[in-house]
């Protein structure tokens, strides 16, 4: 054993891996990049619990190993697993053990295998706690809340023997019309970029590797169609769609994941200049770069070869592949010359770097899990329910109507999606399960409101179509209230009946809607709500009685005007199991409202871009409509009045070589309530700059907990990473110009200070 350096812990990560690599063959190297078996095939359950199966057996037989296991306690319709053939979290660990033991005690070298699980909001495994979806977490513009959920929910991925997570983070809400909006955090790069290093934060504390999902510009695609090109510039990726990939690297992330989409003519697999130039060299990014599910085998269609498409993806700077039938055959790549063995010796390395790097040859198996002594930590449940708490976001008030006064006797609960744990939870979800404490709306309504309250409920609609045949009976519930809550939006539950695509994507048509109106593969054309819905809506409202809508969903669908029909609107990114209570506590006012819109809201798809954060061209709006949001980014209304004074700045002159200064603005709570009020920073380029400049881009943000008559000082300090921008040469510096530093509650309301940054002596 001593003259096997990769064994010795004490040796650098480098030298073990050059010892190893220098040890194996051509068909282990292959199998170290390989990540081909779909997880839940490595096992099958039997009187005595689980066994390995022989393809497992057979799949480390043929490369002498196992490169990495995909989705090993996946659960959900697409993989077919759940709680009668499923791992759960009893025997998660246990069964991560057992197939550990079988590649280490099996194989020549002993290498091994990562465990890959998906978390994309939540461990997706059963009995895995499941968060708000991303749009949720970037409602609550908290990323120290959501840095405590990721940790929470590493520790148990890594208790069931799981080493590495894929977390969408990267991707950004450019078109609402994506059905994958929900994993994102919002449509703005700052936000998404603190967003995600508190997650790899989170993660890395739980010994948890992160793969960040997806690299690049994958929320751009044209007409917001799943997996298609993307009309992104050079300029446009680096200012928008690299900020959260940026920040990500720099907390530590473990690897990205190649999208889907082209850029610039490729597959963002295959593109050398995408994850060799500008991610290896320009990013200096050392981590491992994966292959989405059956990308590579895409790109046969450029090829017209299976070996030679396996050779693009790896020569472009692809290290692991996910599900595919190319990446197997790089031996044969490397014998026909097509890729040197030099470059998969590269790729090789980086998978054996990460395994070293997470412990797992001294300590392949799952931790040990330890109870903690003294107070107990959050643990992912609760926090969960704090997120989902912290995101609801109160879009429209007439002032007279929340938080719902004691005195209120009947309360008519309607809507598709107000007693629905599987429309309340988003996509990429296990199934749940049976008998568990989860609160929908109309259950946390009836548990919040007083004991003389009489809650009735009727659905009223279906969530899609235009079936008006239970609207009379959610009619007369309403008219016989003193209040109606109106519970409408989207789903993303997937059911056995659901076709998939190969890669996991619902395949949903208007020919084959499945009821659902959001997630992966799940695009809209249309985004306002569905007929039977906004019918459901306008009934309700005529009979005269009050109404609350509250919009449980995943994507920003577009809204008319509301304020003759509805006295409030909440919107609630799906919030997870729990979010019912949330979005009661919010209603009856045991909670305040603190979200804040991570997203603009349109006014129809027709007026679409509508991001805030567009090129400032001073366009003037369409004939027929104006071109401006629904809702701003930024925007969410709580239960009192809040006031800003102006920007104050230490200094109104700076140069590129001392750009610091402090920014503060003064906030009072001039209402009755108390307020938790997200103070944003903006900076505006009057003059100046090497490209055309944004309307405003958000630079920072900071909350403030103030009472009744309460006043503070929101303190920004600014520094070259608030004012830099990007140059021609595609870098970040702080260019001479005239600037506004601008403060407010959101992106529409702000006020401004001038500062002027000098160019250099």
């Amino acid at each position: 054993m001593t003259d096997q350096l990769y064994r010795d812990p004490t040796a650098p990560v480098a030298e073990r891996v050059r010892d190893l690599l220098g040890r194996m063959t051509l068909t282990e190297k292959v199998g170290q990049v390989n990540q081909r078996m779909y997880g839940w095939h490595a096992y099958e359950r039997d009187e005595g619990g689980h066994r390995l199966t022989d393809a497992f057996r057979a799949e480390v037989a043929a490369y002498g190993g196992m490169g990495a296991l995909y989705g090993l306690q996946r659960a959900d319709a697409w993989s077919g697993v759940g709680f009668a053939d499923g791992i759960t979290a009893a025997d998660g660990a246990r069964v991560a053990d057992a197939v550990q033991r079988h590649v280490v005690e099996n194989t020549r070298l002993g290498i091994p295998a990562l465990f890959v699980e998906e978390v994309p909001h939540g461990h997706q495994a059963l009995d895995g706690t499941v968060l708000p979806v991303n749009l949720a977490v970037g409602a609550t513009w908290d990323p120290g809340l959501y840095e405590a959920a990721a940790s929470a929910v590493g520790a148990e991925v890594r208790a069931r023997g799981g080493h590495v997570a894929l977390v969408s983070a990267l991707d950004l809400v450019r078109d609402p019309r994506w059905g994958r909006a929900e994993e994102c955090f919002g449509e703005d790069p700052y936000l998404a970029a603190r967003l995600t290093e508190a997650l790899v934060r989170g993660m890395r504390t739980a010994d948890v590797a992160v793969v960040l999902k997806h690299f690049a510009g994958q929320g751009a695609t044209v007409g917001g169609r799943n997996s298609a090109a993307t009309e992104l510039g050079a300029r446009e990726l680096h200012e928008i769609h690299l900020a959260a990939a940026r920040a990500g690297i720099r907390a530590g992330a473990a690897g990205v994941m190649a999208a889907y989409n082209e850029f610039d003519g490729l597959p963002c697999v295959a593109s050398r200049p995408l994850l060799t130039e500008l991610l290896r060299e320009r990013l200096e990014f050392d981590g491992i770069v994966m292959a989405d599910g059956g990308a590579i085998d895409r790109l046969v269609r450029l090829t017209g070869d299976p070996v030679a498409a396996g050779a693009l993806a790896l020569n472009a700077g692809c290290d692991l592949s996910l599900w595919d039938t190319c990446f197997p055959r790089l031996a044969e790549a490397v014998g026909q010359g097509l890729v040197a063995e030099r470059t998969l010796d590269t790729a090789v390395a980086r998978v054996l770097a990460l395994k070293f790097r997470l412990g797992l040859f001294e300590q392949p198996y799952a931790p040990a899990v330890e109870q903690p002594s003294g107070p107990r930590p959050s643990g992912p449940g609760e926090l969960s329910e704090r997120i989902a708490r912290a995101s609801i976001t109160l879009l429209a008030h007439d002032g007279g109507v929340l938080p719902l006064a004691p005195s209120t006797r009947r309360i008519a609960v309607l809507g598709p999606n107000a007693d629905s744990i599987a429309q309340q939870i988003g996509d990429y979800t296990a199934p749940q399960r049976p008998g568990s404490h989860h609160v929908t709306v109309l259950d946390g309504i009836r548990s919040a409101a007083p004991p003389d309250t009489e809650v009735t409920y009727a659905p009223g609609c279906e969530l899609v179509g235009g079936d008006l045949s239970g609207v009379p009976e959610a009619v007369a519930l309403a008219a016989a209230a003193d209040i109606a809550v109106l519970v409408l939006g989207g789903s993303s539950a997937r059911s056995g009946d659901t076709t998939f695509d190969t890669n996991g994507a619902a395949v949903v048509s208007s020919a084959n809607p499945a009821g659902m109106t959001c997630g992966e593969g799940v695009d809209l054309a249309e985004l306002r709500l569905p007929d039977g819905q906004v019918a459901l809506l306008d009934a309700v409202a005529a009979t005269g009685v009050p109404v609350v809508v509250v919009l449980v969903q995943g994507r920003p669908h577009a809204l008319p005007d509301l304020s003759g029909t509805a006295a409030a609107v909440l919107s609630a990114w799906y919030p997870g199991p729990w979010g019912g209570r949330a979005v009661a506590d919010v209603l009856f006012g045991a909670a305040e409202p603190e979200g804040r819109l991570p997203v603009s809201i349109p006014r129809s798809a027709a007026q679409l871009p509508v991001f805030y954060n567009a090129k400032d061209h001073r366009y003037r709006g369409y004939a027929d409509q104006p071109a401006t949001a629904r809702y701003a980014f930024g925007h969410g209304l709580s239960y009192t009045t809040v006031a800003y004074e102006p920007p104050r700045l230490s200094r109104a002159r700076v140069t590129p070589d001392d750009p610091t200064l402090i920014c503060r603005v003064t906030v009072r709570d001039t209402g009755e309530r108390p307020v938790r009020e997200t103070v944003q920073l903006y900076v505006r380029r009057l003059s100046g700059g090497s490209s055309w400049p944004r309307i405003r881009e958000l630079r920072g943000f900071a909350r403030l907990a103030l009472r009744p008559g309460e006043e503070a000082d929101a303190v920004f300090a600014i520094d070259a990473d608030t004012l830099a921008s990007v140059t021609r040469d595609l870098g970040l510096a702080v260019e001479p110009g005239e600037l506004l530093l601008e403060t407010g509650p959101s992106a529409t309301e702000t006020q401004g200070a001038r500062l002027v940054v000098e160019p250099p002596s």
